[in-house]
């Protein structure tokens, strides 16, 4: 029974590494069909014409970080009457409100203060005071660079039929040594973000720039709570209805990313917990054709991680019990002792368990190269970062931890805080 039921185990791995580097080969395969197209501009560009756009700044208790937000969209290369900018307090209990007001003076910005009532509440407090035929969010812990908007609009006189065009977004200055860890992330999100724009899969449109048509919200409705991920509902929703989503890989948003770990765990069960729940809510879009690679790859992939995760997670802690269970029950049988024979190594001898190590190490390489792309990506830098080490250290560590809470928590629905 214990082989079979190693057997079985042994069987259920390898299918999920199997199916782990399929998905890094997908993303290669697609970056090499399409490498001509990726383009990253240096410069300003010119737009035939250049629309009129909205963006919402959704701020709660933000005093720290609103100013180097608001200053940043002024700050666009994009005529300023042609940009309108509003402002939403959320409720704030700091100073967040009395910052903002000190941008009264400027014609294209609007302030307003409402009771709080989370972040979908701001957006949607914002769209019904919106009259351009574009519009988008920026984050209030964000800064766009200059060229970010003008390159994002680029991307809707290329094609009338794009309903949505998000940007790169990276991370702002890290100055320790987990938010260095999280801008290596960042930097594989660029790539891969990419690759889903190209095959239509984007399953999420982020707070930090992504600009819309006005006719989304005018055809499928506002924003919604969404299990505190408003942005990647509305995206979900964008796909059923089979409305174009792009990604502007040379439209750089620079975000604050969390300094502690503490914050860092919140984040990021925030954001899984309103993957695993809203893909639940869509789950009648899965494996159907008419939806395209969003249903049949980016979901498929996100749940196949978070299963592959959970399932090697929990192997890993059963063997440590079955390694303590031995030694507990070895030291009841012939006490405590140390070995005096040492392990040894024969260099001739390397069992690879049918080249399970093989694909272990073909992973990391892909997952690596990821990384690299999506750093040339949004660095124009390329090569080694040693910044990989600290990634791949930390992350190895903490990032089970988000994951059982968020299966936990959606088990036991329970909602996690958004901070």
């Amino acid at each position: 029974m214990q082989t079979i039921m190693t057997s079985v185990s042994t069987v259920i791995f390898n299918m999920f590494i199997f199916l782990s580097v399929y998905v890094q080969v997908f993303f290669l395969i697609t970056f090499f069909e399409n490498r001509k197209k990726i383009v990253t501009r240096t410069g300003k560009i010119k737009l035939a014409t250049y629309p009129s756009v909205t963006v919402i700044v959704p701020c709660w208790n933000e005093e720290l970080t609103i100013k180097g937000t608001v200053d940043s969209l002024l700050e666009l290369n994009y005529p300023q009457d042609k940009l309108k900018i509003l402002l939403v307090d959320d409720g704030s209990t700091d100073n967040t409100l009395d910052v903002i007001r000190s941008f009264e003076k400027y014609e294209n910005v609007k302030i307003f203060h409402k009771e709080n009532g989370g972040k979908h509440t701001a957006l949607n407090f914002g769209i019904k005071r919106t009259d351009t035929d574009f519009l988008g969010c920026l984050d209030a812990d964000s800064m766009a660079d200059k060229e970010a908007l003008v390159r994002i609009m680029s991307y809707f006189e290329k094609s009338p039929t794009t309903m949505a065009v998000s940007p790169s977004v990276v991370t702002n200055k890290p100055k320790s040594i987990l938010q260095s860890a999280q801008k290596v992330e960042y930097d594989m999100s660029v790539y891969v973000k990419k690759m889903l724009g190209l095959i239509g899969g984007i399953h999420v449109t982020p707070g930090p720039l992504t600009i819309f048509r006005m006719k989304v919200f005018d055809d499928l409705g506002p924003y919604r709570h969404a299990h505190n991920t408003e942005d990647m509902e509305i995206a979900y929703r964008m796909q059923k209805n089979h409305y174009s989503i792009d990604q502007c890989n040379d439209a750089y948003v620079y975000t604050n990313t969390p300094n502690t770990v503490k914050k860092l765990h919140k984040q990021r069960l925030r954001w899984l917990y309103g993957f695993i729940n809203n893909t639940i809510d869509y789950k009648d879009v899965l494996f159907k054709k008419k939806y395209g690679n969003f249903s049949f790859f980016t979901l498929p992939a996100g749940i196949l991680s978070v299963v592959a995760a959970s399932y090697l997670i929990g192997r890993f802690f059963y063997k440590i019990g079955d390694i303590i269970y031995l030694k507990i029950v070895e030291y009841e049988t012939v006490g405590f002792h140390i070995s005096r024979e040492l392990p040894t190594i024969d260099p001739f001898f390397l069992n690879t368990q049918s080249t399970f190590l093989f694909i272990i190490i073909l992973l990391y390489i892909l997952v690596i190269t990821s990384i690299v792309l999506g750093r040339k990506m949004s660095e124009e830098k390329s090569g080694f970062s040693f910044d990989m080490v600290y990634f791949f250290i930390i992350y190895g560590i903490i990032a089970p931890f988000w994951l059982i809470n968020a299966v936990y928590s959606t088990v036991l629905s329970k909602k996690p805080t958004w901070r």
